[in-house]
């Protein structure tokens, strides 16, 4: 089976007749600042929440990679997590093998997508969670592990109002 190329923004995207979607740090208000302090002292990501359906979740987490990429960040910065089914490029990269998988995540060299729920102690400046399916709890539990795992951004592609009620 031929190796697609690696995940990338692509010329032209936004005239395949859909509307340009927001990309993260656009409109909103959102300012590039650190959140408050966290726990030990050190800042907290700066969230941004890209309203989308369970169904559009993962749709709307590659956006937001190919208009963090557009923006200068390097692709090893960026980690994609899912709430629900794993992402296509997940399900290709397992296709050589779990240790082969596993290994990416520890060269840095690209984006790396995740099962929230599987995602080890993966650590990245940018955090994508898809919330595309799970329970409460499950979402909930993603929302935590994508705090814990951002450095700087995490973006949330999911239903800003089920997410508000997660959070409490």
């Amino acid at each position: 089976m031929p190796r697609p190329g690696t995940p990338r923004a692509t010329p032209g995207r936004a005239a395949s007749g859909r509307a340009e979607r927001q990309r993260p740090g656009q409109g909103r208000g959102d300012r590039p600042q650190r959140g408050p302090e966290g726990q030990q002292g050190r800042p907290t990501a700066r969230i941004t929440v890209v309203e989308a359906t369970p169904r559009e979740a993962l749709e709307r987490a590659d956006e937001a990679v190919d208009g963090l990429l557009e923006e200068g960040r390097e692709p090893g910065d960026i980690l994609v997590l899912t709430t629900g089914e794993i992402h296509p490029w997940q399900q290709h990269e397992l296709s050589f093998g779990e240790a082969s998988y596993w290994r990416q995540l520890d060269e840095r060299g690209d984006v790396f997508y995740a099962s929230a729920a599987d995602a080890r102690d993966a650590a990245r400046p940018v955090v994508v969670l898809a919330v595309n399916g799970g329970d409460e709890t499950t979402q909930a539990q993603a929302l935590v592990a994508g705090l814990t795992r951002a450095g700087e951004l995490l973006v949330v592609c999911g239903e800003q109002r089920r997410l508000s009620a997660l959070i409490g």
